[in-house]
């Protein structure tokens, strides 16, 4: 394992009984907040709520200055480093935490990285996200029920925020997030390839 090295992540949404899942490959080298991003591009979430990502004991996100036991700076943190120093293969990526979606992140293996790709990079794709806001893995089990019986308690205010009958959760729109990785990709490798060089 070496700092040119890509890992393969699957990452699966938990709690919910269809399916979400994705798998991309990004370099050991990038920092937690850039891997959160990449999360959000590859799942479709929005990025309007805190997050944190956690190995074992030890949680990254936003620390909140005014709280010391909060998570650490994800900005401060390589996966590389996270790897090295909790020694585990599993990570845990906790997004807004009101609704508490967890997700569960396997590294499944680390390879070279292939010359001429620009990493990171979304490779597999399945099952829709569920809607930002819907209340998290219970309520939006509810939110599918209410959507399939029109006569559900809960369908008229499910109906007020989101059109039921235009979300489907098996319609995945892959390129769209194969896109929203690569934009962060070509954007961080454009900003790395402009730094000037240090003289020695």
């Amino acid at each position: 394992m070496t700092a040119d090295s890509i890992a393969r992540l699957k990452i699966t949404l938990d709690n919910v009984k269809l399916q979400v899942l994705r798998r991309l490959e990004a370099p050991l080298t990038i920092r937690l907040d850039r891997l959160h991003l990449v999360l959000q591009a590859a799942m479709g979430w929005t990025n309007s709520h805190l997050y944190e990502l956690r190995a074992r004991d030890i949680g990254w996100g936003i620390p909140d200055p005014d709280f010391s036991g909060g998570p650490l700076d994800a900005r401060k943190a390589r996966l590389l480093d996270v790897l090295e120093d909790v020694g585990t293969k599993t990570l845990r990526y906790l997004y807004d935490f009101g609704d508490g979606w967890e997700h569960t992140i396997k590294i499944e293996r680390i390879d070279p990285a292939v010359p001429g790709v620009t990493y990171p990079r979304l490779i597999d794709v399945v099952g829709r996200c569920p809607p930002e806001d819907v209340g998290g893995p219970w309520s939006y089990q509810e939110f599918l029920a209410a959507k399939a019986d029109p006569t559900h308690e809960r369908r008229a205010e499910f109906a007020e925020w989101i059109d039921l009958d235009a979300f489907d959760p098996n319609l995945v729109d892959a390129e769209a997030h194969a896109r929203a990785v690569q934009d962060l990709a070509k954007q961080w490798d454009r900003k790395t390839a402009a730094k000037p060089k240090r003289p020695r």
